[in-house]
């Protein structure tokens, strides 16, 4: 079954550059097994408890309880933001964090799973999305995501950013309007722009791929494409693998196409638009057989943004290793996926299974409290969760037990 849109190949331009093999085994393993497919009947975890929302500086109008793991402890961190998206910590345990409908990126103090004053370090921005910390030599910078383009800044954990560089300029706007940016092992600038709509030819070939560049912006080629709308980036740990989350198309049904969380492989074209993911059952078309297939296909119109691997000497060691999801939720499926936190379960660095960690934020009837957007893993271990319905950032921690 293909999508109702011509089936002719976009020219797009795919620099499958080489890169150096890490010698960790489960990299060729995790990209050579077949899909991990998994939707809400087999995610969903009966063990989720209740578990009442700490509220210590009053942001929440009434109570409000999440199901996680027993154990677990949850609190809202900060509030009256008003669209946060994706985080970052800075080498003093400093909280960035990027406020989409503000236009300002933001600085918390995090100390023993609190924050002190909010400090707006950069104003004025057009939908930053997206924030990330690079050192080159003896210089650190803040990168910074804009729907149009991305920009550095020289970056002091207590001093004001420095003037504005731009690197990456003319991106194109509309359409799907977030700009991310992450850095590799390998010193690199990774960039995910996604389309401008649901299912069309682009002409503009950066469109629905993820490129890599140098720090400043130079040698731009992309490496992967047919990815429709590629949001959150994260390198595994103790590997080269970049992986991302993907919001697949719309309007094709309730339970397709699958929503992917998937690793990166260069030179790759993962079928949008013209075929959907290459998992058992969907593609019947001859020219969709060279469609790379995903790491992981989750539930439909789940809308996956960010992630983060639970990586540090505080996480649990039960969950080392595994992958949180930050599932934003559905808009036009019936009945709405939930927005969530998912667990993407590994063992020996190759994903084993999928299952829901943080719920609660829809309740039967669709009616939400909030939507999950980022996720970083704080210095501590936690995990701090941005919600940009509500402008809340709540605090994870999950319990030593396993999951």
């Amino acid at each position: 079954m293909t999508p109702t849109n011509s089936v002719t190949k976009r020219l797009v331009t795919v620099i499958a550059l080489a890169l150096a093999l890490s010698g960790f085994l489960p990299q060729a393993l995790a990209q050579d097994a077949p899909a991990l497919v998994v939707d809400d009947s087999t995610t969903a975890n009966d063990a989720l408890v209740q578990i009442i929302v700490e509220d210590p500086g009053g942001f929440l109008a009434a109570d409000q309880t999440l199901s996680a793991p027993e154990g677990a402890t949850i609190s809202v961190l900060a509030g009256d933001l008003e669209r946060p998206r994706f985080m970052a910590f800075d080498d003093a345990g400093n909280l960035l964090v990027a406020d989409m409908s503000a236009g300002d990126i933001y600085r918390y103090p995090y100390s023993n799973g609190t924050v002190g004053e909010r400090e707006t370090i950069l104003t004025g921005l057009n939908r930053p999305s997206n924030v990330a910390l690079f050192a080159a030599e003896s210089s650190t910078y803040l990168y910074v995501g804009e729907e149009h383009q991305i920009s550095r800044y020289l970056y002091s954990i207590d001093g004001p950013a420095g003037d504005q560089e731009i690197v990456i300029p003319n991106l194109p706007q509309g359409g799907h309007n977030t700009r991310t940016v992450a850095f590799g092992p390998d010193g690199m600038l990774y960039l995910a722009v996604g389309s401008s709509c649901n299912i069309c030819d682009e002409s503009d070939e950066i469109r629905a791929t993820i490129s890599r560049a140098e720090p400043d912006g130079s040698n731009l080629e992309i490496i992967a494409a047919g990815l429709r709308n590629p949001v959150g980036l994260a390198f595994q740990p103790g590997t080269d693998l970049l992986w991302a989350t993907v919001n697949e198309r719309d309007n094709q049904g309730n339970e397709i196409p699958p929503d992917l969380v998937t690793i990166v492989s260069e030179g790759a074209n993962y079928g949008w638009p013209d075929c959907f993911p290459a998992v058992e059952g969907l593609n019947e078309a001859d020219t969709c057989e060279s469609v790379e297939p995903p790491t992981v296909a989750i539930q439909a119109h789940a809308a996956p943004l960010g992630l983060a691997f639970l990586d540090g000497t505080d996480v649990p060691e039960s969950y080392s290793g595994d992958l949180v999801v930050a599932l934003h939720g559905s808009w036009n499926r019936q009945p709405p996926a939930a927005p969530r936190l998912l667990l993407v379960e590994f063992e020996d660095g190759v994903p084993v299974g999928a299952t829901d960690l943080v719920t609660g934020w829809q309740d039967e009837s669709g009616n939400r409290s909030g939507r999950p957007a980022g996720v970083v893993v704080a210095p501590d271990g936690s995990m701090i969760v941005s919600d940009d319905a509500s402008g809340l950032l709540f605090r994870v921690t999950l319990p030593n037990g396993g999951n």
